[in-house]
This record gives C-alpha cells, sequence and structure tokens, in this order.
C-alpha cells in the first residue's frame, strides 16, 4: 500500500464507492420496522416458492449433463471440440432478453420442436417447466467452465495409472477425475445455482412473469418495484444475502483463488 501512488488509491477507493454505495443505499431505504411483515407477504412467499423449485432443478440437470461435457471439453482438444466450447460460452456473453428469444424460437409453440412437444401435451413457455428450462439454460455454461477447469487439474499420472489398469473411460471419471476435481465441481454447483436464482431476463421473455407459476425472486423484484418499492428492497436484500452467501462459500476455490492472491 506503500508503494501505491496517490492517483492509483484516489481510482481505486473510487472504484470501490461506486461498488459499495449502492448497497449502503438499498439498506439505508429499507423499511425495517416492517421487515417481518414484508418477509412473510404473500407476493415474497409465492415468488420463494417457485425460486425454491426451479433452482434445485436447474441445478441438477446442469450437474447431471454438465459434468460429462465437462470432462470430454477438458480430455479432449480435437478441432471438433472448438465449436463445441464456443457454443458452452455464448449463453454467458448473450443479452439475456436474445437468450429468451432463441429459446422461444427453439421451443415456443411456434418453435422448431414446440410443434412437436405441443402435440404430446408439453408446453414450455410460460410454465414452471418453462423457467426451469430458462435457468439451466443459462447456469450451464458456468457449471461447465467451472468442472472443466478442475478436470483440466487432474494429475495425468493419476489418469494415466488407471488406463494402464484397463478402466473404462466412465470409470475414469467417476473413480479418478471427480474425486480429484469435487472442489470444483463444489464451486460450479454454487455458480450454476446462483446464476440460476438471479435469472431475469430470459425469463421473463421465455415464461413470462406469472404470479405463483413462473414468478421467481428477481422477476418479483421486478414487480413489485411498481406497486410496493419497499416490498421490492426487501426481496432485493434476501438476494444481495444469499448472493453474499455463495460468495463466501465460494472462499478457496474458483473465486477464493483470486481473492486470495
Amino acid at each position: 500500500m506503500s508503494n501505491a501512488s496517490r492517483p492509483t488509491l484516489i481510482a481505486a477507493a473510487a472504484a470501490v464507492a461506486l461498488l459499495a454505495l449502492p448497497f449502503i443505499g438499498l439498506l439505508a431505504e429499507i423499511e425495517w420496522t416492517r421487515l417481518g411483515e414484508l418477509l412473510t407477504s404473500d407476493v415474497l412467499l409465492a415468488a420463494f416458492r417457485v425460486t425454491a423449485i426451479v433452482v434445485p432443478i436447474a441445478t441438477i440437470v446442469v450437474v447431471v449433463v454438465g459434468t460429462p461435457l465437462a470432462w470430454l471439453l477438458a480430455r479432449y482438444d480435437a478441432p471438433w471440440m472448438r465449436p463445441i466450447r464456443a457454443l458452452v460460452l455464448v449463453p454467458i456473453v448473450l443479452p439475456p432478453v436474445i437468450s429468451g428469444l432463441v429459446l422461444l424460437s427453439a421451443f415456443g409453440r411456434q418453435g422448431l420442436l414446440g410443434g412437436a412437444l405441443d402435440s404430446i401435451g408439453i408446453v414450455l413457455p410460460f410454465s414452471l417447466a418453462g423457467t426451469a428450462l430458462t435457468a439451466i439454460f443459462v447456469s450451464l455454461p458456468f457449471y461447465v467452465l467451472a468442472v472443466e477447469a478442475g478436470f483440466r487439474d487432474v494429475p495425468q499420472a493419476n489418469l494415466e495409472a488407471g488406463r494402464s489398469l484397463g478402466i473404462s473411460e466412465s470409470r475414469e471419471l467417476s473413480q479418478i477425475a471427480i474425486p480429484h476435481a469435487r472442489g470444483a465441481i463444489g464451486a460450479g454447483v454454487l455458480l450454476a445455482a446462483a446464476r440460476a436464482l438471479g435469472e431475469f431476463g430470459a425469463t421473463i421473455t421465455f415464461a413470462g412473469n406469472v404470479e405463483g407459476a413462473t414468478r421467481t425472486l428477481p422477476l418479483a423484484t421486478f414487480a413489485a418495484l411498481e406497486n410496493d418499492p419497499a416490498l421490492a428492497r426487501v426481496i432485493g436484500l434476501v438476494l444481495v444475502a444469499i448472493a453474499a452467501a455463495v460468495i463466501y462459500a465460494l472462499r478457496g476455490s474458483l473465486l477464493g483463488r483470486i481473492s486470495n492472491r
């Protein structure tokens, strides 16, 4: 710190203030005397119930399908894997409303698969299932990238020893790679769950904002801003607290490596 120049310190302080002041402002505007009433309001509880269903389902699906994908990305560097890796990255950089649009293009009633799904009674837009699908779409890349990094850290000697014993690739994954990368997997689970929890733009585009059906906590915050700003701030406080808990839980993992440097 003593070696830092004054302009550097001033710029850094400005950055810290820019990040901290919005949270301070939120805390200052919370109606603390109504906190209990707002936390138990029907609107918040309904949104919490939807969120409590969507986030675990999305996280489980992401782990089931994302772990094998992360393993393939980590193990194979063939040219045919490059477009797959690019495809994994696309949802991270897409504007959320475009994520919702592409989901509609695939799974909407007039979409690529929507008609076929509709014929067997499956309607995803404006449904709880559609909300979960949206959460899966936006959170899967975060899990895959975190776990791929963990798989790449598996010592090659361990993998070669397993191959010399003639174990199958599925056992190599389950008995060697996954146990070694369990820290990265845990971090990936937290990141995916946090991303699913915070999803807004793609959800409102694809699944709508139907109270009790598709309205998650972020969507409830948006709806409350117009009718009950005090409630919106309390829901925001809940989401900030959850985000802080995720950051705390990630200590020593991917984010912890950065913060501990």
